[in-house]
């Protein structure tokens, strides 16, 4: 899964750290998320979406394996 935090982080100049705190995760999280080496949550990926007043479509791309 691809994701599109790092590019909003960047256009609501939040810092990993920031946004972790917003949404009730530890920065790691976040660093993970954004190297596409964790899924989230139904509920993490509705939170990071709300704290970016989008869609969850919008920031995450999933690819299906074929």
């Amino acid at each position: 899964m691809k994701t599109r935090i790092k590019e909003y982080r960047a256009r609501y100049d939040l810092t990993q750290k920031e946004l972790a705190d917003k949404v009730g995760v530890r920065r790691e999280t976040i660093v993970f998320l954004e190297k596409g080496k964790y899924n989230p949550s139904l509920k993490l990926a509705y939170n990071i979406a709300k704290v970016f007043e989008t869609s969850i479509e919008e920031l995450f791309i999933f690819k299906n394996d074929e």
